[in-house]
C-alpha cells in the first residue's frame, strides 16, 4: 500500500527584522507591536521627519534624502535598498504611500523580502477601482455605475451615462485625495483636471474615474482578514460617515445603523469579495448604505485602515500582530475565526487644521502635546512636544479612541478626554470633534456623509457663553504673576501692591478673529477685572502663578492652566481652551498690507496662477491654486475688482501670510 504524501503547508518564514515603509503614527503603531513580538524594526525617514518620534522608536533608521513624497516615501527602490542595507527581511507598508502598490509588493518579493500585505495579484485586482467594481459585480456584490477617464474620453458623454451628481475619484489611492463632487456637466472638466493633479501628487498615478454619487448615504466598511491556508473571515463593520473633504474624521464600531441581519449580509458580501481575489492579510471592503438598508460596493482597501483601532477595541484583537503572523505563514487563530463584538468604540482624527477657515491645514511647532490617559482610552500619536508640523504630509496629529460598554459611554469618555487634552502651538479641529461627540443627532446615531453640511463645523466647535473673556482674564492674571516673579526689585511685595490707587493694568489679545482687552487692578479687597470695558462681577483669585490660576467668577470656582510660548498664552480649563496672542502696545507700521492683498493661508507650493495684472475679476473667481499637505487649496477673489499685482508664479513656494496678489475693488466701481 503506497504511503500517502502529507498535505503541503505554506512555508513558514519567521520575521526577524521589519522595515516600516511609512511615517508618523502608523509607523510607530507597527513598531510597538513588532517590539512586543521580539522583532527588530527599521525606519525610513525624509529630511523633514529626521527628528520625528517614529524614527527614535525604531532600532535602526535610514534617511531618504528629500522632502516630497515622490522623492522619499514613494521611492520603492530606495526603500528596498534601505532594507538590504540593514538586513531587514520584511517590509510593512502601513497605509497610504506604497501600501496598495502591486509593483512595490512584487519588487519586495523579487528582492527576497516578505511583504506584510496581500499578494501582488490581489492588490493589482483592487488597485484599479474600476476593475475592482467589475470583479465585485461578478461576485454578486452590488455596485454603482462608473467610467474610467482616459485622454480620449468624451467627458460629456461619459458624465451623462454615469448620471449627475457624480464623483470624480482617484483610481489608485484613497483618503479623500483626488476626489471631486460634480453636480453638472459644466463642472466636469475642471474637476477631472484637479483630481488628476492631486492623485498624481499623492499616489504617483493620476488616473481617475467617474462614479454615480449617492447623496448623503452612510459610509460603512467591513474589516476582512485572510490567511494563506484559504480562510477569509470578516471582523464586523465600522461606520465612517462623518467626513470633511471626503476624509473621515469620526469612525466607530459597530455601526449604529446595522442590526444583526444586515451585519450578516454585509459580512457575507465582504467575505465574497475577499475570496474572489484570493485575499491574504488585513483588508477593508467599503460600502455606501442607504436609509432603506441597501448597500453598494465602493472599493477594497488592500491594507490596514487608519481606523483599525476601533475594530481592535471591540474584538480584543491586535490586527498588526495578525498581519505579521499571517505574513509568516500562520493560519488565522481561533480567536479570529470566533470573534465577537464587545461594547462600542469611537475614534476621532485630531488634525492640525483651521476649521472656521474651511479646514485649511495648519503648520507650526507643537509646544505641548498631551492627551490624558484614562480607562478605555487609547492614543495613537505621531507627534510629541516639540514636533514640527509642516506642509509636506497629511496634517493628522493623532487618533484618539475610546471604548465603552455602550455607544453613549464611549462618546462621553472621548469628549471628556479631548477637552482635557493640551495641544499647543498649532490650530486643531479638537473643538469640532468635542462638539460632534456631544451633539444630539450624533448621539442618536443619525449620522451620514451629509452630517457636516447640516451642522456648521465652525458652530459645532463654539462653547456656550463668552468663554474667551474668562480665558483671557486667566491669561492676564497669569501674565501678571509671571511679571511679578521676574521682578528685579521689591520682590517681596504682594503682586499689584500700590501706595495709592492707580489706573488698571491693560493687556490685549487676539483669539482667532476676535480682539479682547482685559483691564485688571489688585487692591486690598482682591482684584477688579473688566473685559472690553464691561466689569466682570464676582471675581476672586484664590491663587495665581505664571502657569496656573485658581479663580472664582460669579460663585463658580475653576482651575485654569496657562502655558506661555513666545507671545502666545495657551489657556486650558473645564469650560474650554484658547490660544491668546498678546497684541503689542505699539504696532509696527511696516506690517500693514496694501488694501486688497490676498495672503497665503498656509505654507505651500503654487500649482496654478489663473489671473494676471489688469484682469477684471468677480467675487469668488479662483485666482491661485496652492498645494499643501497633498491637497489643493484655491485662493479666490474676495470681491469684484481688478487684479493690480500678482506676486507668484507656478512652482513658487510661499509662507503663511505672504502676499500672493492684490485685487483693487475700487476699480470695479469707477
Amino acid at each position: 500500500m503506497p504511503i500517502q504524501k502529507p498535505i503541503e503547508k505554506p512555508i513558514q518564514k519567521p520575521i526577524q527584522r521589519l522595515l516600516i515603509a511609512n511615517r508618523g503614527e502608523i509607523a510607530a503603531r507597527v513598531m510597538r507591536t513588532a517590539h512586543v513580538l521580539g522583532i527588530s524594526t527599521v525606519a525610513v525617514f525624509s529630511d523633514p521627519d529626521a527628528d520625528a518620534p517614529f524614527v527614535a522608536l525604531a532600532d535602526e533608521a535610514v534617511r531618504l534624502p528629500g522632502a516630497a513624497p515622490s522623492e522619499t516615501y514613494l521611492r520603492g527602490d530606495l526603500i528596498i535598498g534601505a532594507a538590504r542595507a540593514t538586513g531587514a527581511d520584511a517590509i510593512h507598508p502601513g497605509y497610504g504611500f506604497l501600501s496598495e502598490n502591486a509593483g512595490f509588493a512584487r519588487a519586495c518579493a523579487d528582492a527576497g523580502l516578505t511583504f506584510v500585505g496581500p499578494p501582488p495579484e490581489a492588490i493589482a485586482a483592487m488597485g484599479s477601482k474600476l476593475e475592482a467594481k467589475s470583479l465585485m459585480e461578478a461576485a454578486g456584490v452590488p455596485v454603482l455605475p462608473s467610467v474610467t477617464v482616459s485622454d480620449d474620453t468624451d467627458l460629456a458623454e461619459s458624465g451623462a451615462r454615469v448620471g449627475f451628481p457624480l464623483l470624480v475619484k482617484a483610481a489608485f489611492g484613497g483618503g479623500g485625495r483626488g476626489m471631486r463632487v460634480v453636480h453638472g456637466p459644466g463642472e466636469l472638466a475642471d474637476a477631472v483636471e484637479g483630481a488628476r493633479r492631486e492623485a498624481a501628487s499623492a499616489f504617483g498615478d493620476g488616473t481617475v474615474f467617474l462614479e454615480r454619487f449617492v447623496v448623503d448615504p452612510r459610509h460603512v466598511e467591513v474589516q476582512i482578514f485572510g490567511d494563506s491556508h484559504g480562510s477569509v473571515v470578516h471582523l464586523f463593520e465600522r461606520e465612517c460617515s462623518i467626513q470633511r473633504r471626503y476624509q473621515k474624521i469620526v469612525e466607530e464600531a459597530p455601526s449604529p445603523a446595522v442590526d444583526d441581519a444586515l451585519r450578516a449580509e454585509l459580512g457575507a458580501a465582504a467575505v465574497a469579495a475577499g475570496k474572489a481575489i484570493g485575499y491574504v492579510g488585513a483588508g477593508t471592503v467599503e460600502f455606501v448604505l442607504t436609509d432603506s438598508g441597501e448597500f453598494y460596493f465602493l472599493e477594497v482597501n488592500t491594507r490596514l485602515q487608519v481606523e483599525h483601532p476601533v475594530t481592535e477595541l471591540v474584538t480584543g484583537l491586535d490586527l498588526v500582530e495578525l498581519q505579521l503572523r499571517v505574513a509568516e505563514g500562520d493560519p488565522l487563530p481561533p480567536e479570529v475565526l470566533d470573534a465577537r463584538i464587545d461594547g462600542h468604540a469611537i475614534e476621532v482624527r485630531l488634525y492640525a487644521e483651521d476649521v472656521p477657515a474651511g479646514f485649511l491645514p495648519a503648520t507650526g511647532t507643537l509646544h505641548r502635546f498631551a492627551v490624558p490617559p484614562g480607562p478605555g482610552i487609547r492614543v495613537d500619536a505621531g507627534v510629541v512636544d516639540g514636533s514640527v508640523v509642516g506642509t509636506h504630509y497629511d496634517p493628522m496629529l493623532a487618533k484618539v479612541i475610546a471604548h465603552g460598554a455602550t455607544r453613549a459611554d464611549a462618546a462621553r469618555r472621548l469628549a471628556r478626554v479631548l477637552q482635557q487634552a493640551r495641544v499647543h502651538g498649532v490650530t486643531t479641529n479638537r473643538d469640532l470633534l468635542v462638539g460632534i461627540l456631544r451633539e444630539p443627532e450624533f448621539l442618536a446615531g443619525r449620522t451620514d456623509t451629509g452630517y457636516l453640511t447640516r451642522h456648521d463645523p465652525a458652530g459645532l466647535g463654539v462653547p456656550a457663553g463668552d468663554v474667551v473673556a474668562t480665558l483671557a482674564t486667566a491669561a492676564a492674571l497669569a501674565g501678571q504673576a509671571a511679571n511679578r516673579a521676574g521682578a528685579a526689585v521689591l520682590a517681596t511685595l504682594p503682586s499689584g501692591w500700590r501706595n495709592v490707587g492707580g489706573a488698571p493694568q491693560r493687556v490685549r489679545y487676539t483669539a482667532g478673529e476676535r480682539t479682547v482687552e482685559v483691564a485688571y487692578r489688585y487692591n486690598r479687597d482682591g482684584v477688579s477685572v473688566s473685559v472690553d470695558g464691561e466689569p466682570l462681577a464676582g471675581v476672586r483669585v484664590l491663587a495665581a502663578s505664571p502657569t496656573a490660576v485658581d479663580m472664582e467668577i460669579g460663585g463658580v470656582r475653576r482651575a485654569f492652566s496657562v502655558h506661555r510660548a513666545a507671545d502666545t498664552s495657551y489657556v486650558d480649563s473645564p469650560i474650554g481652551s484658547a490660544a491668546l496672542v498678546t497684541v503689542p502696545r505699539f504696532a509696527d507700521p511696516s506690517a500693514a498690507q496694501h488694501a486688497g492683498s490676498l495672503l497665503a493661508p498656509m505654507p505651500g507650493g503654487v500649482v496654478r496662477v489663473l489671473a494676471a495684472p489688469g484682469d477684471a475679476v468677480t467675487a469668488g473667481r479662483p485666482l491661485i491654486v496652492l498645494e499643501a499637505m497633498k491637497m489643493e487649496h484655491t485662493i479666490a477673489a474676495p470681491a469684484d475688482g481688478t487684479v493690480t499685482q500678482m506676486h507668484v508664479a507656478p512652482g513658487d513656494q510661499v509662507d503663511t501670510g505672504q502676499v500672493l496678489a492684490v485685487v483693487d475693488t475700487e476699480e470695479a466701481g469707477r
